[in-house]
């Protein structure tokens, strides 16, 4: 696929914005295990020994940075061994070394197996939905343990935003559930907030943006999230915390947004006394925290998971992430164009999460048909086994899959990302009226468009001045 002409017209588009993208899903594997192996004081620790393959696939274990000597864990027995003492932190190095099935370089592939869904993984539909979700959110505790320690968060963060840049993306939504354990450079106890780590982020993206690569790349914001299935007390907790966050840093935090498995976790219904605790409470605090959430994530017809569309719309959500059942409703699809609700569509994620078996059988044609306003978005693609960042796996699979969306159809929804972009805090209203004026607009997200347009001519050159020679024979 990397190597045809098509791959490279497609990975040279400019793509505008991404809005559906899960942060701690998109940092490329192999460096992430990297950084766990080169940067000091990175440690392995488990709840109990891990002895079978069984153990390696499924039992859990988490890294963590520590100032201990490391001659303070010479004499620890293995973690690979009976006699392993629980939790107890063994030095990365010293694990790795001592793996029984091939040692570091099967320690690298062990662990590189639990960051992502692997190819058998992917095409064992007959197992169902559940048992998918259940091996894709075991990957997060083991990725979130290396990831969040400060100097291995800024280099593959650094990193990633590179990688966005370099495929044409010039500004991204990251949804990020604020369910880990920070620790800055040399700290051995984690943060007691999320302060620390969003400051992080601001100064990376400010870096980012000063340097040759990133001199085009318009932002980077944060869409709040907590985990759906949690509790009332839980939920409440980190609204608290997201409506603090918004206050120390405005510019990064755009939204708020309920993530996991939806029908395993509460329908929306179930948490409208919560939400609207939440928007008054922003009107008291005087924040402005818009709704994005994710809704139609199943197969269902008319169950409660199902019912999360009828409730998002009430809602007021600005935009609808996935929305796959969507189109089975003509009542909600008629609401979502009067409300100018854009569908945040993964169709690489839907495929490999079991609810479509190949792109052929997505909605998204359908959704289009009718009128419905859709971005291509990549959701969880360092997991999903894309091998890199960007979009250029989900624009090309598009186009080479369904015959009623040529490169005309991935300019649309390009330039949907960028008129539904939360660029900047604006009311219900002033949102609603720049959306619909679009490329004419005097806004912010008119100038984007326009400057989108622009690229876009210059890359509509570049396809014919690069295939002015081709045979439509080859």
């Amino acid at each position: 696929m990397e190597k045809t002409k098509l791959w490279k017209i497609v990975e040279r588009m400019p793509k505008g914005s991404l809005l559906h993208a899960h942060m701690d899903a998109m940092f490329d594997t192999d460096f992430l295990i990297d950084q766990a192996f080169s940067t000091p004081g990175m440690h392995l620790k488990a709840p109990k020994p891990l002895l079978t393959q069984k153990d390696y696939e499924f039992a859990p274990f988490t890294f963590q940075f520590s100032s201990q000597p490391l001659s303070a864990a010479d004499d620890k027995p293995s973690i690979w061994s009976e006699a392993y003492e629980t939790s107890s932190l063994i030095p990365v190095q010293k694990a790795a070394a001592s793996f029984p099935q091939g040692g570091e370089a099967g320690f690298r592939e062990m662990v590189r197996n639990r960051c992502m869904l692997s190819t058998e993984h992917s095409y064992n539909h007959y197992h169902g939905v559940d048992a998918i979700w259940s091996i894709f959110t075991s990957t997060f505790p083991v990725i979130n343990s290396i990831l969040m320690y400060e100097p291995i968060f800024r280099a593959c963060f650094r990193r990633m935003l590179g990688q966005l840049a370099a495929d044409g993306i010039r500004y991204v939504e990251f949804r990020i559930a604020f369910v880990f354990e920070y620790r800055r450079e040399g700290s051995d106890k984690p943060e007691a907030n999320y302060d620390e780590w969003c400051r992080v982020v601001e100064d990376e993206i400010e870096r980012f943006k000063s340097t040759d690569e990133g001199k085009d790349f318009y932002e980077a914001r944060i869409i709040w999230t907590t985990i759906r299935r949690f509790s009332n007390e839980m939920i409440v907790d980190s609204m608290k915390d997201c409506i603090l966050a918004k206050q120390k840093f405005p510019e990064l935090i755009c939204g708020f947004d309920l993530v996991g498995q939806e029908d395993l976790g509460r329908p929306l219904v179930d948490m409208v006394p919560l939400l609207f605790w939440f928007r008054k409470q922003c009107a008291e605090e005087e924040v402005d925290i818009p709704f994005f959430f994710h809704a139609g994530e199943c197969l269902g017809d008319g169950d409660a998971t199902d019912h999360n569309l009828f409730d998002a719309i009430l809602l007021g959500t600005r935009r609808i992430g996935h929305g796959f059942s969507l189109y089975k409703h003509p009542l909600l699809i008629d609401l979502v164009k009067e409300k100018n609700i854009m569908v945040e569509c993964c169709p690489i994620s839907n495929e490999i999460l079991r609810l479509a078996s190949s792109i052929k059988s997505h909605p998204l044609p359908a959704l289009l048909s009718r009128g419905i306003a859709v971005s291509l978005c990549n959701d969880d693609p360092a997991i999903l086994g894309h091998g890199r960042n960007g979009l250029t796996h989900d624009f090309w699979q598009a186009l080479q899959g369904l015959k009623n969306v040529d490169l005309i159809g991935l300019a649309v929804m390009v330039q949907n990302s960028i008129r539904w972009s939360c660029y900047q805090d604006q009311p219900t209203g002033e949102w609603k009226a720049e959306v619909a004026e679009g490329i004419l607009g005097e806004g912010l997200k008119g100038t984007r468009l326009r400057e989108w347009y622009s690229d876009f001519e210059k890359f509509c050159e570049w396809i014919v001045l690069e295939f002015a020679e081709y045979d439509d024979a080859e």
